[in-house]
Formats: structure tokens, sequence, C-alpha cells
């Protein structure tokens, strides 16, 4: 018996891994359905929370060990004394999240329906990847329904947002164990699922889009390796690399430049010869740089829109802050023990912004300002007013090159759909990329390339109801049905 535990754990944990092949860059969403598919399986020959839980536990940590494998790249930088921790870092975060997916497999028994306990764990293990965004600040990357990043059926996203498309994606995988008494309904409706979820997104594409709106961004793409960012012989590098670029003849009047994620060297409000330096290779144009500006309490990760002669125009301060990385709780006590923020240099770490998440840009109208992993969150990418376009600055720097970069471009894609909006995302080391506001890539750079390239920024789309009502339909709805689930599950047949 004790065997047995040992080979479900086992093959709990591929199918985990396999499950993650669908996450970017793979984007391999059959062997995704087959792994959750052949999982949810497993989970239905369990009769006790302690083996379903064990089942869920071990899906969800080959799942994260696999997707988020990228976290270990900020500990194997060359020159980095902490090359130690990073498969514990890897390790704890994936038994973290997995814990989630714990609780969904274990309910499940709980909440057996004519003695089954799929379609409970698809309700289940859509709302503990809900949860998994908001508690503990919230951590929503690698979502089920991510899967379809960069296929039709993520044009639903705008309806049913993130978690709508997770719940689609568990359908298709488990209607078939659900359905098991029906031969011929068992497939017809997955089938009529998937298709029909595809169709709709096809559809969607083939709507003509709007005008692009005249505006020409230009992006900045230094590629400043993280490794030699702050070296003091390669800063001028990079920053005069950053110059050149700015000052590159343009085909068309540019309305905006924008350069990535602490892309100058220096505090933002105390270098006003360089701010001057940008304004001047700008001509005159704006300028959104990134850079850490010393405010009242510290250091913070800063976005700041650069005017003629140098002036500030506006400023914006991150908000939602990288745990571990740009902050670290009890940061001043255990600063004094060397423990800092990866992403910081500076005392025990950043500072949160605070205040409206709109900025005005002449010409160009309403921005929703992000700093780098605040993209993962949805409810980052809402403001009270309706703005024109979503702007990302970032450092993938940090990401490495395997899966990182691209997962979080297949991300910023998802954010442009759910809102109806266009996105600019400029990143250090790429990808940067504009996006419409159907999610497509208008234009981007290669990964670990040097460049800059000029755009006409899309327009906007008529606001979606996924920007109306976020995810409440998806609270609401899944919140009945486990209570409905609840209600009847004393009835085993």
């Amino acid at each position: 018996m004790k065997y047995r535990r040992y080979i479900n754990e086992g093959l709990a944990f591929g199918l985990g891994c396999l499950a993650a092949l669908g996450q970017a860059p793979w984007s391999i969403w059959l062997i995704t359905l087959c792994a959750f598919f052949l999982s949810f399986l497993l989970a239905q020959k369990c009769m006790s929370f302690k083996s379903a839980s064990s089942v869920g536990f071990f899906t969800g940590l080959g799942y994260f060990t696999i997707s988020l494998f990228w976290i270990t790249e900020p500990f194997l930088l060359e020159g980095s004394s902490q090359v130690w921790v990073a498969p514990f870092a890897l390790l704890a975060m994936s038994s973290g999240l997995s814990l989630f997916w714990l609780l969904a497999y274990g309910l499940s028994v709980s909440l057996r329906y004519r003695g089954d306990s799929v379609l409970p764990l698809i309700v289940l293990l859509t709302t503990a990847e809900l949860i998994r965004t908001k508690v503990f600040s919230g951590f929503p990357w690698s979502l089920i329904g991510y899967v379809w990043s960069d296929h039709p059926i993520s044009q639903l996203s705008a309806v049913v947002g993130p978690h709508g498309l997770t719940m689609i994606t568990l359908l298709i995988a488990g209607l078939p164990l659900v359905l098991k008494p029906y031969k011929v309904i068992r497939i017809i409706l997955p089938s009529f699922l998937l298709v029909g979820s595809w169709g709709y997104g096809y559809l969607i594409l083939q709507i003509p889009d709007a005008p692009p709106t005249g505006k020409i961004v230009r992006l900045i793409q230094p590629n400043a390796p993280q490794n030699l960012k702050w070296d003091t012989e390669m800063v001028p590098v990079f920053w005069q690399r950053q110059l050149n670029f700015t000052k590159k003849p343009s085909t068309e009047p540019l309305d905006l430049i924008v350069w990535p994620e602490t892309s100058v060297p220096f505090l933002l409000r105390e270098s006003k010869e360089s701010l001057k330096n940008i304004s001047i290779a700008a001509s005159g144009v704006p300028v959104i740089i990134g850079a850490n500006d010393r405010v009242e309490g510290g250091i913070r990760n800063a976005l700041a829109l650069v005017g003629p002669e140098g002036r500030l125009l506006t400023t914006y301060h991150k908000k939602h802050l990288v745990p571990f990385g740009e902050y670290i709780p009890f940061g001043e006590m255990l600063s004094t023990w060397g423990v800092r923020g990866l992403a910081t240099r500076d005392g025990a770490g950043y500072v949160a912004g605070t205040g409206e998440r709109l900025l005005e840009i002449p010409k160009i109208g309403s921005v929703i300002p992000l700093i780098c992993y605040e993209l993962i969150f949805p409810r980052n990418v809402r403001s009270k007013n309706r703005a024109r376009l979503i702007l990302q600055i970032t450092n993938d720097a940090w990401f490495g090159n395997f899966s990182g970069p691209f997962q979080h471009l297949a991300q910023a894609k998802l954010r442009a759909i759910e809102q109806g909006l266009p996105l600019i995302r400029v990143a250090n080391t790429g990808i940067s990329a504009v996006l419409n506001s159907r999610g497509e890539v208008v234009v981007k750079t290669s990964l670990n390339e040097a460049t800059y390239i000029d755009a006409n920024i899309p327009s906007p789309r008529s606001k979606t109801i996924y920007a109306k009502f976020a995810d409440w339909p998806m609270i609401i709805f899944l919140s009945f049905s486990i209570f409905t689930l609840s209600v009847l599950r004393k009835r085993v047949y």
C-alpha cells in the first residue's frame, strides 16, 4: 500500500511537469489537457482527503517546478555568492504554491457528487488558482489558463478573465471523466467546448482592427546583462547606448520615447544635468525613464516622464513590490545580517509607492503605468477612468534566457486582451514589444538584443466585459458552485 502511494505521487509529479509544458515558450496545450485528464483520473480513485491531497500536492509541485524554474536565475548570476540558495528557493516557492492544489484535490473528496470527485475538483482547483492571486499579496504567475496565450481561445479572457480561461481548460480536460456514464456525450461536450472556444476567438480575430492612433513611440532596449548592469566600467557604456538610440533619426516624427526599468544609473532627482542630456538627445520629445527615486521614507522604484530641458513632468512609484526581491519582510532587522532584496542596491529594499494608477502623457493621453512584476496582476491593470493604453517598463534580465521572458510576454498579451487596450512594454534585455488591443504582437525585439524600434501606437477597443466587472462574476459563480456541491454532496450513488 505504501509503495502504491509513492507510485501515485511520482506519477502526479510527472503529470504536473507535463502540464507545465503549456506555459510559454512551449504552449503545448494538448499535452497540458492530457496531463490534467490523467491527474484527475488519479484523484478520482482516491477515497480520502490524505490520498487525494497527496496527488494534488505532487501534481502542483511538478507544475510549478517546471514553470517557475526561471526564479533560480538571479541566484546563478556570475559572481553571485548565493548560488547555493537557488534549488531551495525553487523548492520553497513550488511547495508553497502547491499547497493551494493540495487543498483543492483533498477537499474534492468531501464534495463528491454521484460518487465522483472530478467536477468538484474542477471547481475547487479553479478557486485555488484564483485565491493564490490574492492572498499574501498574491502570485498569479503561470495560471493554468495561460496555456492559451498564443491561441485564439485567449480572446475569451476579454469576457471571462484569466480564471474563466482556467476553468474552461479544466472542463475540457475533465468532462470525459465527469460524463463517463454517457459514452457519446463525454466526447462531444468537451470537443464542442474546445472547438466553440477556438471558433469564438478566431471570429474575434477576423474583425478588422481600428486604425492606429498615428502616435509614434520609440522603444529603447540597451541589453544590459544583470551581472554587468551596475558594473562601474559598463554603466557609461549602457548609458551612452541609450542616448545614441534616443537621438537616432526617425522616418516619422516621434511622440514618445520609452527607456526600460532602472535604465538610468543615478537617483532621479539628483542629476539634473543627466536629465537635460536625455532631453537633448530626444530633441524635446517626452521620454519615459526608469530610475531609483529617493523620497521621504526611502528609495522607490520609479517611472518618470522627462520633458523639454530635463524637466520631470510626472512620476509614478511602483506600488506592488516583489517579496524577497525588492523588499524583505522585516527588512530593517534582517539587513543587519546582510539579507537584502535581490533587485535593490540601497538599504534593505524599496519602499512601495502610493497614489492613483494613471498618468497623463502629452499627445498620448491617459496611460496605466506598470513596472515589471506589476503586470502579472490583472487587478493592477485597472483604473477609475478609462485609459488609452497600458505601459510597462521592465528589466527581464532577472528572468534569464529560457522561459521567464516568454512567460512575462504571454501575460502581457492577456492583460491587453482583458482590458481591450494596446500595450507597450520596454525591457532592458528583451522582449520589448507593442501589442494591439487583442494581444497580438505588432512589433517586437529579440531577446538579448541591443536595439530600438519605432511603432505606431494601436487604438483601444471599447471597454470589455472583464474590464467592467473584473473577477466578480467568477467569484460569485465559483462560490455558488461550491455551495451547491456542498448541499448535494450526500447524493452518492
